[in-house]
């Protein structure tokens, strides 16, 4: 799939597979090998996988289903789709709310960019170790502010020259870790949930951000691959089976992650400090490595090969979120693809450089704000609009309205009721 050069020539995906394989793509990245593995283990393991699962198809696969609706039914790039969805009279909340969507966008590229920069050291750090260069290999795998100034522009670079081009469309590590002393406790930690912990809102609006995040819901990326699908082509289907496989990666990274903490705990390694992961999101560049070296020289050749395709899972994922801001300067700003790209590029790195800069107070309060606010408050938005404010015609809301049968009538009433409802329920949770 080519992603359009004007707005006079708009390219479209050809078959459901093309579509399926290029959203989950988008989909599929840091959120489910690298934010949930995280989230699952600060937050109760087992409870929180439950939670998740539960969340997942009550709320974000509806939400996913929304914002691609709108994009499909309207052809054009988040901000127009959703200003001309609320026409007339919300047309302008239907352009502001796309452009919260692309300042969604702008943040997660800020973070999301940092940690693929760690990916892509690690994969190299797997290189130089079997290259021989053993103090290029420690300075690669270890976190530091210059190493991170020099990776995350390398990655940025790397997504702006595909985009500016148009974007085309370990069960054996498993086992092994499985086997090692001291994973049967990660391993029931992950699968026997504590349902005592379930109702606590902090789990709760973890795993309902964690879920957003992992579907890239509420920045428009969807949305903007909903509008190169022909129209009305099953888009239930399709966010099914998007949903599925990405929820499925997730739950296989969990199964991964998890176990290899409680094996390095057994080791000796300092993992948890009163149930909290020590530094976050960043220990499990440690873990992992320390476990490949265990497995030897073999260990450095799946070190690479695990680091470089989750690179590859990271470069798919930006791909995606720059695309939401590109296309709105290609189509509305008449931009030329190669400049936008690049100006969009531009702010990106300012932004992560910044992130760098206040790591410590910045990192995880810029990730909380975009996973536990903006994106849900942006899917509540999206069923505002196809349950209530789009424009006379809507099929979805129709249906709904107009009593039809079938589960399309059901589809409608569920979007347009009862989701904002739960949505509700949980922000007021969080309030008190």
């Amino acid at each position: 799939m080519t992603t359009p050069a004007s707005t006079s020539s708009r390219d479209s995906f050809h078959s459901s597979l093309g579509f399926i394989l290029a959203a989950a793509g988008a989909a599929i990245g840091l959120g489910n090998i690298w934010g949930f593995p995280t989230q699952a283990a600060n937050n109760g393991g087992g409870a929180f996988l439950l939670v998740y699962l539960v969340v997942t198809f009550l709320l974000a696969l509806p939400a996913l289903y929304a914002e691609i609706t709108i994009g499909n039914y309207a052809q054009t790039n988040p901000v127009s789709a959703l200003a001309n969805a609320c026409a007339p009279r919300f047309k302008k909340v239907g352009k502001r709310a796309g452009i919260i969507g692309i300042i969604g966008a702008m943040m997660m590229l800020s973070f999301y960019t940092i940690v693929a920069g760690w990916m892509l050291a690690h994969t190299l750090a797997a290189l130089a170790e079997f290259l021989g260069l053993v103090d290029i290999a420690n300075w690669l795998s270890t976190s530091s502010t210059l190493r991170n100034i020099i990776f995350t522009p390398i990655f940025i670079a790397l997504g702006a020259i595909i985009v500016a081009k148009g974007v085309h469309a370990g069960i054996e590590l498993i086992v092994y870790i499985l086997q090692q002393d001291g994973a049967q406790a990660g391993l029931t930690l992950y699968l026997v949930p504590d349902f005592s912990q379930i109702t606590e809102p902090k789990l709760i609006i973890s795993a309902m951000g964690q879920a957003f995040f992992s579907l890239a819901i509420g920045v428009g990326s969807m949305m903007a691959y909903g509008s190169y699908m022909p129209k009305e082509q099953g888009i239930g289907k399709l966010v099914v089976s998007i949903t599925l496989l990405d929820t499925f990666i997730a739950f296989i990274a969990g199964l991964l992650i998890i176990p290899a903490l409680f094996v390095a705990q057994h080791n000796g390694q300092e993992v948890f400090n009163n149930g909290h992961l020590i530094g976050e999101g960043q220990l499990i560049f440690q873990i992992l490595p320390t476990l490949f070296n265990s497995m030897g020289v073999i260990g450095l050749a799946v070190s690479f090969a695990f680091f470089a395709l989750l690179s590859i899972a990271a470069l798919t994922s930006t791909i995606s979120s720059t695309e939401v801001p590109v296309a709105y300067l290609v189509e509305d700003k008449k931009l030329s693809r190669k400049r936008a790209t690049w100006l969009v590029s531009g702010l990106v790195f300012v932004a992560s450089m910044i992130l760098i800069a206040f790591f410590e107070q910045l990192f995880a309060l810029v990730i909380q704000l975009l996973t536990t606010i903006l994106q849900p408050l942006m899917s509540l938005f999206y069923f505002a609009v196809v349950g209530w404010i789009w424009q006379r015609g809507n099929k979805l809301s129709r249906l709904a309205v107009d009593n039809a049968s079938g589960s399309l009538k059901l589809l409608g009433f569920y979007l347009r009721y009862v989701c904002p409802v739960l949505l509700s329920v949980v922000f007021i949770n969080i309030a008190f």
